[in-house]
């Protein structure tokens, strides 16, 4: 199972609130009242887990399915990522960051390859989850399914 992080299995919710429902990416994080830039609500790891994405993640993991984080996060924020990740309850067979010198114009670039080396690895992805169809796009997947964002695009 691949799961991408932000806004499918945690929430930014405190972050966007802050911004008016924006998207800011750079800049310091001063909530509730704002802005918040997603970079350092990020460093921050108070991220709360999306409840029946962890509930699936649980279960799959107790069925003895590997459980793949595949997020557009730079590596630089791996151990905040993890910290976060676990303090909201998950576990994981691994976590997959985006390199900090990759520069893609679409997710999709980035995302599609990395499932493609876990089925090389012997790993068949029943389930891939995000909320962008670029966490989707690419193949790779048995089943795909996109939560709603409404909140911003990535492409």
């Amino acid at each position: 199972m691949v799961v991408d992080v932000d806004e499918t299995a945690l929430s930014n919710l405190p972050s966007l609130r802050a911004n008016d429902y924006g998207f800011i990416v750079p800049g310091p994080c001063d909530l509730p009242r704002g802005p918040c830039g997603l970079g350092a609500w990020i460093r921050m790891a108070q991220a709360e887990p999306i409840k029946p994405v962890l509930t699936l993640a649980r279960l799959a993991r107790d069925r003895g399915v590997a459980v793949f984080f595949l997020t557009g996060r730079s590596e630089r924020s791996r151990t905040v990522t993890e910290g976060n990740l676990r303090r909201a309850g998950y576990e994981w067979t691994a976590l997959i960051l985006k390199p900090d010198d990759l520069t893609t114009t679409s997710a999709v670039d980035f995302k599609a390859p990395e499932r493609k080396k876990l089925v090389d690895q012997g790993y068949t992805i029943i389930v891939n989850i995000g909320d962008q169809m670029s966490d989707l796009d690419g193949g790779f997947a048995e089943r795909t399914y996109k939560l709603p964002n409404p909140f911003y695009f990535i492409p």
